[in-house]
């Protein structure tokens, strides 16, 4: 018999070396790394550093595209902008835009996008069209992706195209196109132990949350064994800037999935925070004590075998958390 999940939370460090998957921007020549303010525990006090980061905006999008991969090939329903993977999703669906000018009400808005399409439903939308202001809210969250203070170094490095005859004239060179001849150019390079958080709240899959029921016509467990595949999919290739020369060594994996088993949030701490596993197996057991054993439950896993075998678990013996409101 499975057994249903409330919503799922995953803490963990990454060693990721040599990799550069965010950036700000260039100047010239020079690519300009992402940097963010964070404050740590030091002692009994608190310290701020300045440290390399990746957003939760692109890990959100390396999971939209792997789930949209997963969608598409087996199936499940998506909107004709979503079949393209539009970044407007089915706000770029000819049908939807159509169909919005009959003048829907927000509730007809988001039943429509639910039984229309997975990709709306599971990563959530804003409707703003004909004087709409109609959110749906996301099944996945993350957070920025940071590097743990005094274990992170970022280096610049010279590179340059390769052009075959470097000895020719600039006047014998076809002035036409605008990228020939040599380019040089610096790219950085980061490589440390960085801290990431994410959280799905699967019983809201399928879910109106103007009216508070689920979509009659949604079938909700294969939108939700295709989210957590998408997921465990991001950790195992993490998408973002200058793969093509610079994929990330992946070194290491370790932390902790928290699965609620009730109406009660599944924990999730920054692995900032060198004791974050311990700490969130204590939340574990104090939740617990008022809800019942085994209402939460953490499982620590140590490398990417060990989260994936988690995740397998999670999708063969689980399904999304159906929520009843008893009305007055």
């Amino acid at each position: 018999m499975s057994t249903p999940v409330y919503a799922i939370s995953i803490s963990a460090q990454a060693i990721l070396d040599l990799h550069s998957l965010n950036n700000e921007g260039s100047e010239g020549n020079q690519t300009q790394t992402r940097m963010v303010d964070v404050l740590t525990r030091n002692g009994d006090g608190y310290v701020e550093s300045n440290v390399n980061a990746i957003s939760g905006d692109m890990f959100k999008h390396m999971q939209a595209s792997h789930l949209h991969r997963i969608v598409t090939q087996r199936g499940l329903p998506v909107c004709r902008a979503c079949q393209k993977f539009d970044a407007n999703r089915i706000s770029a669906d000819p049908d939807f835009r159509k169909w919005l000018q009959e003048k829907p009400t927000q509730v007809q808005v988001i039943d429509y996008m639910l039984g229309q399409c997975t990709m709306d439903d599971l990563m959530g939308n804003l409707i703003t069209e004909g004087n709409l202001s109609t959110p749906r809210k996301s099944i996945a969250e993350f957070g920025w992706i940071v590097a743990l203070p005094d274990h992170v170094s970022t280096s610049e490095y010279f590179h340059a195209k390769y052009v075959p005859d470097r000895r020719a004239k600039p006047e014998e060179k076809d002035e036409r196109e605008g990228n020939l001849g040599q380019a040089i150019f610096h790219r950085p390079a980061s490589s440390g132990a960085y801290a990431m958080v994410c959280h799905l709240e699967t019983a809201r899959i399928g879910y109106n949350d103007v009216t508070q029921t689920y979509h009659p016509d949604v079938d909700r467990h294969p939108r939700y064994q295709a989210l957590l595949e998408s997921l465990l999919y991001t950790f195992l290739e993490p998408g973002g800037a200058m793969r093509n020369t610079q994929l990330p060594h992946i070194v290491e994996v370790r932390g902790a999935v928290s699965v609620s088993y009730g109406v009660v949030p599944a924990p999730a701490l920054s692995p900032l925070d060198g004791d974050f596993i311990a700490n969130l197996e204590g939340i574990a057991g104090e939740l617990n004590q008022l809800h019942g054993d085994g209402t939460i439950a953490v499982y620590p896993f140590e490398n990417l075998t060990g989260l994936s075998g988690i995740i397998r678990g999670l999708i063969e013996s689980t399904v999304p958390y159906e929520l009843v409101y008893q009305k007055a």
